[in-house]
């Protein structure tokens, strides 16, 4: 059987024999809406937990809208017109709306992303920026002891409206919702404190009940940096909208991760001997800090002693400095799984999470990065997919069972 795997730009084939494949793990089907327009006017004509948009905001208030950076597949340009148009019929002036993009820790746009993000907005007079971590408010600190430092813009607007995707998150449970201002428009060392709670047990993909990291996020938001309303949407695995939902930052959300898991978590009967897993192509396969998040969701559905072959083009190479020099600073993934414990940083807990799952499975990677760059005892470089799925077959037997992901990022197995 042939099968098509998401690469950057490119799609590239593997062909895998039907006594082998024992499932190719997709999302749920989804009606496509007739009216993508309609369907993001009907979720603000209908928020949940809050008034309408429009009721919301007053003439004279500066209102920020946070959205997702060029990492994310959040289609800010067709999301944001039917929201303008609303805060413009209640009498807020262009001159008062700034949007604002999260940028967390990852590098800042250059002018023609930012105006690629905006789309048609860009043309109605919107100011437009990327987050600034080194201009903060501190606000205050949670109970788990994360300092809130939030954007000074963000924090001081009278009305504050996040955008974003709901997908799976490896560690915070979901995207979207609250995590637009923590950590979209936060500092490294919040960042870091946050994230510090990634290896508690409930700290999972698919998990909000008892998630340390999330209650963490939603304190941060709830009590020192309130928003006003939300509009998340959900995405099909060809990045198109399917579902959308606004109002209430924690209410709303919680709606659309139901609507996720009804379509994206997948049941399987056991773990395989093999993982093929891809993000699905560009944008969330930019680079390894990225892709990581596919080879998360895949360590659900590997066997101990398996293999996961990931698939991404990486392109920007590994896209995070600490990442990198923590990956190649470490000679086992005993040093990595130890540093994390003792020194949290960021960065470095992704090269961390890639340990934790090359601690009970092999992992093959096929990517742009040159293969001097990848130390070969965490990720043992190949070519191709299909180069890399002949070298796990001759390793565990031609009666080996190989699962697919072709879209890492956004499925999510459970073994039933």
């Amino acid at each position: 059987m042939e099968i098509t795997l998401g690469y950057g730009q490119q799609k590239l084939q593997l062909e895998i024999a039907e006594k082998n494949l024992c499932g190719v793990l997709l999302p749920g089907e989804m009606p496509l809406p007739e009216d993508t327009t309609a369907l993001l006017e009907q979720a603000l004509d209908h928020p949940i937990g809050t008034p309408r948009v429009e009721e919301i905001v007053r003439s004279g208030e500066k209102v920020v809208i946070i959205t997702s950076d060029i990492t994310r597949p959040m289609p800010t340009r067709l999301v944001l017109p039917p929201l303008l148009a609303r805060l413009q019929a209640a009498g807020v002036a262009p001159s008062d709306i700034t949007v604002v993009f999260a940028m967390g820790i990852h590098r800042h746009h250059t002018e023609e992303e930012r105006q690629r993000l905006l789309g048609d907005a860009a043309a109605m007079g919107i100011h437009a920026l990327d987050s600034d971590a080194e201009d903060t408010v501190h606000l205050g600190v949670t109970s788990r002891g994360t300092p809130v430092d939030i954007f000074r813009l963000v924090s001081e607007a009278d009305r504050r409206i996040c955008l974003g995707n709901i997908e799976y998150h490896y560690f915070a449970g979901y995207s979207g919702g609250a995590k637009a201002i923590m950590p979209g428009v936060s500092t490294r060392r919040a960042i870091r404190s946050n994230h510090s709670h990634m290896a508690e047990p409930a700290a999972a993909a698919g998990c909000l009940e008892g998630n340390p990291v999330r209650a963490d996020i939603e304190e941060a938001v709830q009590r020192f940096c309130p928003v006003d309303f939300i509009f998340n949407v959900v995405l099909d695995t060809h990045k198109r909208i399917v579902y959308a939902v606004a109002g209430d930052v924690q209410a709303a959300h919680r709606a659309g991760c139901r609507f996720l898991d009804a379509h994206f978590l997948c049941r399987i009967p056991a773990p395989a001997d093999i993982v093929v897993v891809s993000q699905g192509g560009a944008p969330k396969d930019l680079n390894l800090y990225q892709t990581q998040k596919a080879l998360d969701n895949a360590k659900y559905a590997v066997r101990d002693g398996g293999t996961v072959i990931l698939v991404g083009a990486c392109g920007e190479g590994y896209g995070e400095e600490v990442f990198a020099s923590w990956i190649h600073e470490a000679n086992s993934t005993d040093d990595l799984i130890r540093r994390v414990r003792q020194d949290f940083q960021l960065g470095g807990h992704k090269a961390a999470a890639i340990a934790m799952v090359r601690s009970r499975a092999e992992i093959y990677f096929v990517s742009e990065m040159p293969t001097d760059t990848v130390p070969q005892w965490l990720l043992r470089s190949f070519p191709s997919p299909q180069r890399a799925l002949d070298a796990a077959l001759a390793r565990y037997g031609t009666d080996a069972s190989v699962l697919v992901m072709p879209y890492g990022g956004s499925t999510l197995p459970r073994i039933d």
